[in-house]
């Protein structure tokens, strides 16, 4: 590469690009409709970590979608295991329990796919 040229931007791990198209300025959070008690399914715990949104301050310390824990009702579901491994190499040190009404609002995995897999402030593909 020429010292004039200029470097191409090399993604870190643990980083999120996110193009300016794909962000909302006035989003609203995505709601599971469903009345559903999931206790005792089982959830991804994770060490805290921030909401994307530009100027949101919520905190998460479970794997959430629009601020809604996500849960499975089975704790060997291949998709729990894959985004719990997906955690983990991002460094988020996961831990798979059983979820608690009183760990906060919750929506079913697959509930949350049919809905398009919406996030906080970003739009769906």
């Amino acid at each position: 590469m020429e010292p004039s040229e200029p470097r191409p931007f090399q993604p870190r791990p643990g980083s999120l690009l996110l193009e300016d198209e794909l962000l909302e300025q006035d989003s609203e959070l995505w709601e599971d409709d469903s009345d559903d008690d999931r206790t005792g399914w089982y959830c991804v715990r994770t060490d805290p970590f921030p909401c994307p949104a530009v100027g949101c301050t919520y905190v998460a310390d479970y794997m959430t979608a629009a601020h809604l824990i996500l849960v499975w009702e089975e704790r060997d579901d291949p998709n729990l295991l894959w985004h719990a491994q997906r955690a983990k190499e991002v460094g988020r040190n996961p831990r798979i329990v059983a979820y608690e009404r009183s760990f906060g609002p919750s929506a079913s995995y697959y509930a949350w796919e049919a809905a398009g897999r919406p996030v906080h402030a970003v739009r769906g593909k």
